[in-house]
């Protein structure tokens, strides 16, 4: 075997493609870990080429200027803006499997059964408001918000506007989907007056929800505040996060338990397979 020559290994030649990828997916993780202001000042362009492991001269062959840069970056933090991605779904699971068993010899009785969603409610709105307050990732998200309106009119603010709203909707789609999922399941339907479907609540779920992280940025007992209360007539109050209540409202407005569903033993055993935590 050959010995140490005492000269450096050449680094590999990398296409301008593999150049501008690792220099994104970079940039990407920096972003990710610091969080995004409302700018990318904090951002070294020297310390991207340097973490990427890129010659520079390569990078600066597919970016003259660094301003070139950040106009790619901002637009593939856009497209990767993954809002849903901050509530866990394990976690989600968890708290489900939890409230359902705590709640399983209510189950055959109407009331019992309005407990057990009034309790999935009042833990699942305030968990997933705790990882999404808690998420860098949401909070780059909120912050690509902020940098968007600040973009003047151009091709730069259209690629970006776009990319938020697909965004936007999936994440929208997906609390639709969580929401119909567990109504259909525990026998509630749409209120035929309410004149709305799952994505409208969806929306007004995500909406209040981005309000009150961003509120809770600066005012951390938003987060932390709890009211006892029983927005959704329960069999007892209990101790509600404010983002809690939100959620109640919301459901108690579209939701209420479906006629037509008939609790038989199939149904009761079919809702606790569904949901049985050693399952």
């Amino acid at each position: 075997m050959q010995g140490p020559t005492g000269l450096g290994q050449r680094r590999p030649r990398l296409s301008d493609e593999e150049t501008r990828r690792r220099m994104l997916d970079t940039a990407l993780a920096m972003v990710n870990g610091s969080g995004l202001t409302v700018s990318l000042d904090h951002i070294s362009f020297e310390d991207v080429i340097r973490d990427a492991g890129v010659s520079r001269s390569a990078v600066y062959r597919r970016w003259p200027y660094k301003d070139l840069f950040f106009s790619d970056l901002l637009k593939e933090l856009a497209r990767a803006a993954a809002p849903a991605e901050a509530v866990n779904e394990q976690t989600a699971k968890e708290t489900l499997d939890a409230v359902l068993s705590a709640h399983r010899g209510g189950l055959a009785s109407a009331s019992g059964r309005h407990d057990l969603i009034s309790e999935l409610i009042r833990q699942g709105a305030a968990a997933d408001f705790e990882a999404v307050y808690h998420s860098m990732e949401w909070r780059t998200y909120l912050a690509l918000h902020a940098t968007f309106l600040s973009l003047s009119g151009g091709e730069l603010r259209d690629e970006v506007q776009a990319a938020l709203a697909r965004a936007e909707q999936g994440f929208v789609e997906r609390i639709a989907r969580s929401w119909e999922r567990v109504a259909t399941l525990l026998g509630y339907r749409l209120r035929p007056e309410a004149g709305g479907g799952f994505e409208t609540i969806a929306t007004l779920a995500a909406g209040t929800m981005r309000g009150l992280v961003t509120m809770a940025l600066s005012n951390p007992e938003v987060e932390t505040r709890r009211v006892a209360a029983n927005p959704v007539g329960a069999s007892a109050a209990a101790q509600w996060s404010l983002s809690g209540l939100a959620a109640a409202s919301i459901a108690m407005t579209f939701l209420e338990p479906d006629p037509d569903v008939e609790w038989d033993e199939r149904r009761l055993a079919s809702l606790e397979s569904l949901f049985d935590p050693g399952a």
